[in-house]
């Protein structure tokens, strides 16, 4: 059976995220963007998951495109805990990075079903 990487990859940022937000909310006090983060991050993950159990390629290709809005928003906020130095350099580079690979999969998802842009009602 073939690996599912963006399962694998998604599955795993979540819990990063979820480490994050409780590191952020117990050590630094930060409990606004934390939260925002936590959310965005995880959904990430809940939307790919949903995803495999799609009943349709119309709903696999919704699912993945809410996912990757929710990766778009998490690096939005990933952006500003860096800039407002709620974190270092050095975390901000390793979970961006894992980011950024999971925007390049689930944009190469999406742009496999140009198709499926327009749902038939």
């Amino acid at each position: 059976m073939k690996e599912n990487v963006i399962m694998r990859k998604s599955f795993a940022f979540s819990v990063r995220i979820m480490n994050l937000h409780k590191y952020l909310s117990r050590k630094k006090g930060e409990y606004v963007v934390s939260r925002q983060i936590c959310k965005s991050g995880t959904s990430i993950g809940a939307n790919v998951a949903e995803a495999q159990r799609a009943q349709s390629t119309a709903d696999f290709v919704s699912k993945m495109k809410i996912a990757l809005k929710e990766a778009n928003e998490t690096q939005y906020w990933l952006q500003l805990l860096h800039e407002t130095k709620y974190i270092t350099e050095k975390e901000y580079v390793s979970l961006h990075g894992d980011l950024v690979e999971i925007l390049r999969i689930l944009t190469a998802i999406c742009k496999h079903y140009p198709q499926s842009n327009q749902i038939h009602l």
